[in-house]
């Protein structure tokens, strides 16, 4: 049983009430979703930039750093599909294009190892997040891995009640894991994102979030939705 309850432009929205107010800076995103209506990935930070991706290689970037974008360029001229990005406050960044294919910049040395690592094992891998606190979570299609022991009970302790693992998202001070059946939550994770989640159709597969209430989320078949 699913629970739950995703061309080239540069530059995105959804609709929902909430008590958490709509983000003057995030306009940018909130037009750009609007222009393609639609959207499969992002990555939004309060102060650091924001990215949205569309289609297999379509991409929009606001103040994110110039090396990111370059190589966004770069992975659209050479039509590789975009699967997964990353972006924190403090400007680290990663891109996951292709058959494993990963850029990064400021990562924690631990997550770039253990990719590498899963690279040379021929893991394919689907989901990576990480923060500036050194916290991260790394998901293939055959395991998870994450950088401490809390974190990897707090993964376990979900995969046991909603089934497999499939993304997972870390802010500061937040994270949101999205199983096969359900949802985990650790730390400061928005309510208006809680209540959207138990009221979505959407068979949701990434979510993407912020402690301001800004979020975004999206399974394979190209459904989603946001609040900035």
């Amino acid at each position: 049983m699913k629970k739950k309850i995703g061309f080239l432009l540069i530059t995105f929205f959804c609709l929902g009430s909430s008590i958490y107010a709509q983000t003057p800076g995030r306009d940018f995103l909130r037009n750009q979703i609007k222009e393609w209506g639609e959207c499969k990935n992002v990555a939004m930070t309060k102060s650091g930039g924001d990215v949205a991706l569309f289609r297999s290689n379509g991409w929009a970037a606001q103040g994110a750093p110039l090396a990111m974008t370059n190589k966004l360029k770069e992975l659209n001229k050479n039509n590789e599909d975009i699967r997964e990005i990353v972006l924190t406050e403090d400007g680290s960044w990663l891109i996951l294009w292709g058959d494993n294919g990963i850029n990064s910049n400021g990562i924690p040395p631990s997550l770039y190892k253990k990719l590498k690592k899963w690279n040379s094992e021929g893991e394919q891998i689907t989901s990576i997040t990480c923060n500036d606190q050194g916290d991260w979570v790394v998901i293939s299609k055959n395991k998870y891995s994450a950088s401490s022991e809390k974190i990897m009970e707090q993964l376990k302790s979900g995969e046991e009640k909603n089934g497999e693992l499939w993304a997972a998202h870390l802010t500061e001070d937040g994270l949101v894991a999205c199983y096969e059946k359900g949802y985990n939550f650790m730390g400061n994770v928005p309510e208006n994102l809680k209540l959207k989640l138990k009221d979505t159709s959407i068979n949701v597969f990434r979510i993407k979030f912020l402690s301001d209430g800004a979020y975004f989320f999206s399974d394979l078949k190209g459904n989603f939705a946001y609040f900035m």
